[in-house]
């Protein structure tokens, strides 16, 4: 049977200290920084950690989280066949700079998020993990 949700691409892990902890990784850890983006009141970095899932390190997500993210083909698809099996979103999706996102909780109220990211061809990732 194949994995329902494709490859893990990221960790979205938030901080209490961006730049604190930024170095901690960078000169600590030795990850590299394969970008470092400040917009709209949020500073989140992308780190290469291991040879797994990127590490994304965000100041807007609470200290300690981690949100992992994966890839699926196609976010409506995919959230129809959830449905047809008793999965709800919580509220209808919005957008964030990848694309259209969904947020919904497993049975034990811990957040999900679901988001496209635009490429070369429209992917769907998914976000879960405790909030």
């Amino acid at each position: 049977m194949a994995a329902p949700f494709g490859k893990l691409l990221y960790l979205y892990v938030g901080t209490s200290d961006f730049d604190r902890d930024l170095k901690y990784y960078t000169n600590v850890l030795g990850a590299k920084v394969l970008w470092n983006h400040h917009a709209f009141g949020a500073k989140v970095a992308a780190l290469r950690l291991c040879e797994g899932p990127q590490y994304l390190l965000a100041d807007h997500r609470p200290a300690p989280t981690c949100l992992p993210l994966f890839e699926v083909k196609d976010l409506k698809a995919k959230a129809k066949e959830l449905r047809s099996r008793g999965w709800k979103s919580e509220g209808r999706s919005f957008e964030v700079p990848p694309g259209p996102c969904l947020v919904f909780k497993d049975p034990s109220m811990c957040a999900r998020m679901s988001w496209a990211k635009a490429l070369r061809t429209r992917t769907t990732l998914m976000l879960s993990g405790p909030r």
